[in-house]
C-alpha cells in the first residue's frame, strides 16, 4: 500500500512537472507571436503571464522578461531586417537608447520592491492602452 501511495505521489510530481513546462512553452509561444506580430512589446504579456499562470514573484517576472524579450526580439529583428522593412538609421540610435535604459531599469528593479514594481508596471500598461485606444 506504502510503495503504491509512493508512486502515486511521484506520477503527480511528474505531472505537475509537465503542466509546468507545458505552461511555459504557451507562454513563450504567446509571446513570441506578439513580439513577431508587433515588433516588440513581448514584456507586456509575459510579465502578466509569470506572475499570473506560472505563480512567479513581480520582480522575478520582470527580470525573466528581459532576459526572455532579448533573443525574440534579435530573431524577430532578423526576420524584419530580412524582409527589408527594418530602418537601420532608426534602429541603431534607438539600439543604443534601449541599451542604456535597459541597464537603468534593470538597476532600479534591484532597488524597487515588488509592490513598487508591479505599481510602475500597471500604470505604464493602463497609458499604453489608454494612448491607443485615444489617439
Amino acid at each position: 500500500m506504502k510503495e503504491q501511495t509512493l508512486r502515486i505521489s511521484q506520477e503527480d510530481k511528474n505531472l505537475e512537472k509537465r503542466l509546468k513546462i507545458a505552461q511555459c512553452i504557451f507562454t513563450g509561444v504567446v509571446a513570441g507571436f506578439l513580439n513577431g506580430l508587433f515588433g516588440g512589446g513581448g514584456g507586456m504579456v509575459v510579465v502578466p503571464m509569470l506572475t499570473f499562470l506560472l505563480k512567479r514573484e513581480q520582480k522575478k517576472a520582470h527580470a525573466t522578461a528581459i532576459l526572455i524579450i532579448l533573443p525574440m526580439s534579435i530573431v524577430s529583428g532578423l526576420l524584419y531586417a530580412s524582409g527589408k522593412t527594418l530602418e537601420p538609421s532608426v534602429a541603431l540610435p534607438v539600439s543604443i537608447g534601449v541599451t542604456a535604459g535597459g541597464v537603468l531599469g534593470a538597476l532600479a528593479l534591484k532597488k524597487l520592491s515588488s509592490k513598487w514594481v508591479g505599481i510602475i508596471f500597471s500604470v505604464a500598461m493602463a497609458a499604453a492602452g489608454l494612448k491607443m485606444l485615444l489617439f
